[in-house]
């Protein structure tokens, strides 16, 4: 019997829709028959919004000091936070600034220990936690540097779509000055070794956007694409990627070719972002490649005016812990193949003739 794996959920700030949407997503009693999931955060917290749900009344929930007490069957709730927490609906305070980076870093402390398996992260307001002591531009971040990745890519998947950024969390106008050919391959090789090892396509096919609008009509607007993304792309198909563009960025997304490749990779936040939520919104999950830990989280921010309300929707964050679960089970079905290489073949000869299929746990 394959084991349950254990998630930790962190609560994000505490006055968005961070509990909402887990203590909507966790009611759904087919996440309990699929993993253990340990919220980190406030027990108060978790009463307090839960009352203005009332179909998840019947929750069975177990207060615990650490993952490793949690029950298979509840949802575990380990309470990191002061009793005397303020709780704000809809305000963008300190103190729920401060709840979101304490929630986190207990959780990366127990992933540390081996007490949870995967980590999905309820949003923050960046603006607010970069005024207490948290110093990164957001999570993929401070995951990156807390696992000692050499790097790691925000990748948004949806059932039928996977877009990554070349660049994260920068101002737009310093893009330009750090797109490189180097970034670029580096980012198509986290991108080409996920597919493989998170979602089980043997041979990915990723386009690559342009930077310019129409890819910068042959250096009439912009020569970026010229003198950095085709070099890249010729680069990696180099070191066997097969990776093909750059693509005019302005009617990619409008002729449906994002779902001729396997994944997309953007030169910038927005450029990915923007095409993505329009698409996938309610559905997508923020997925950051490249680390040795399993990471997820909804594709929506903290949404302060809707927190309290009883009108946010669960599913992205409901796609988050599905797909958390997904990952952690293709990467030990991806570690166990190459372990043997007859099951790889079976695996490869099997994909084939499904192409373009991930394999889901």
């Amino acid at each position: 019997m394959t084991r349950k794996i254990v998630v930790g959920i962190t609560q994000g700030d505490t006055n968005g829709i961070g509990y909402e949407v887990i203590i909507k997503a966790l009611s759904d009693a087919r996440i309990l028959e699929l993993c253990t999931p340990v919220v980190y955060g406030s027990s108060k917290a978790f009463g307090f919004y839960r009352k203005n749900i009332p179909e998840t009344e019947n929750i069975n929930t177990n207060i615990v000091s650490s993952a490793k007490d949690a029950h298979p069957k509840r949802v575990n709730i380990v309470n990191c936070l002061p009793d005397n927490i303020q709780i704000e609906p809809g305000q963008c305070t300190n103190d729920g600034a401060k709840a979101a980076i304490t929630a986190l870093e207990k959780a990366v402390q127990e992933m540390k220990e081996g007490y949870i398996d995967a980590l999905v992260t309820a949003p923050f307001n960046k603006r607010s936690v970069n005024e207490e002591t948290f110093k990164y531009a957001g999570h993929t971040e401070y995951l990156t540097n807390e696992f000692n990745a050499q790097d790691g890519l925000m990748f948004l998947c949806s059932d039928k779509m996977r877009v990554g950024v070349a660049t994260g969390h920068i101002a737009l106008s310093k893009v330009p000055g750090v797109l490189s050919s180097e970034l670029i391959v580096r980012k198509l090789k986290i991108m080409n070794e996920s597919l493989k090892r998170d979602f089980g396509i043997v041979m990915p096919k990723l386009a690559v956007l342009g930077l310019n609008p129409h890819s910068g009509d042959k250096g009439l607007m912009g020569d970026e694409e010229k003198a950095i993304i085709a070099p890249a792309i010729k680069m990696a198909n180099e070191q066997g990627i097969l990776a093909f563009g750059p693509y005019p960025p302005d009617g990619f997304f409008s002729v449906n070719m994002q779902y001729k490749f396997d994944a997309v990779l953007a030169m910038y936040h927005d450029q990915g972002l923007i095409p993505f939520k329009s698409l996938a919104f309610d559905s997508g999950v923020n997925f950051t490649a490249g680390l040795p830990i399993v990471r997820t989280s909804p594709d929506h921010g903290t949404a302060f005016d809707l927190a309290g309300e009883n009108k946010a929707n669960p599913q992205s964050m409901i796609s988050s812990i599905y797909l958390a679960v997904d990952v952690f089970r293709n990467r030990e079905r991806y570690e166990e193949m190459n372990a043997n290489p007859l099951k790889v073949k079976e695996f490869e000869t099997q994909q084939k003739e499904r192409p373009g299929k991930p394999v889901i746990a």
